[in-house]
This record gives structure tokens, C-alpha cells and sequence, in this order.
């Protein structure tokens, strides 16, 4: 998770795809353009006035003709079908922001 405050990097922009639909699950479905090529699991897509849309969780369908399935990061999801999305890169994260909620934590040895 990308925790609130924390300035992100993004690199990398480019028109991807349009948003065909909000699937059942929640998850919205990008159709590709042929110029997505790159695109892979975890990277962030963005609107044309550069707001975080989702995140790229699976490519499915032909790889003559394939889709993203995206987990929205705004509630505004019924408005943006039909709406181009744009690759916003990947997230660089600090080691702090590493996995697991750090409510375990290492035990040093003795």
C-alpha cells in the first residue's frame, strides 16, 4: 500500500488503452492499444488530467488483442468507462514501505 503523504515517482507516460467496463468483482477492464505492449502487473494507470485511476493486477484475453483487469484507486469508477487511460510507471517505494504492515517485527539473535 502506498502510504498517504508520501510523494510517488512516476515514470514513463503514455496513452495505453480505453476502459471498456466495471467487471462484478469491481475491478475496471481496459482494453489495450497495440502500442501497450510493455505494460505489466503493478504498474499504475492515470486519466488524461494525470489522477491515479488503478493498478494493473493481471493481462488476460489473446495476446493479438489483450485486456487489463485494474483494481480502481478513485470511487469514481462508473464515470471514467469509456475513458482513456495512460501508463503512470511503477511506484518506487522506500524499504520502510516494504512488504507486510510491520506490526510483526524481527526478533534479533542473541
Amino acid at each position: 500500500m502506498i502510504a498517504s503523504g508520501t510523494p510517488m515517482s512516476l515514470t514513463n507516460v503514455g496513452e495505453i488503452g480505453e476502459i471498456m467496463h466495471l467487471a462484478r468483482s469491481g475491478r475496471l477492464i481496459v482494453k489495450l492499444n497495440a502500442s501497450s505492449a510493455g505494460i505489466r502487473a503493478g504498474e499504475l494507470l492515470i486519466d488524461g488530467s494525470g489522477k491515479r485511476v488503478g493498478k494493473v493486477i493481471e493481462l488476460i484475453g489473446p495476446v493479438s488483442a489483450p485486456y487489463a483487469s485494474v483494481i480502481p484507486m478513485t470511487d469514481r469508477t462508473s464515470r471514467l468507462v469509456g475513458s482513456k487511460v495512460f501508463s503512470g510507471g511503477f511506484v518506487k517505494t522506500s524499504r520502510s514501505q516494504g512488504k507486510g504492515s510491520g506490526r510483526y517485527k524481527r526478533r534479533e539473535r542473541r
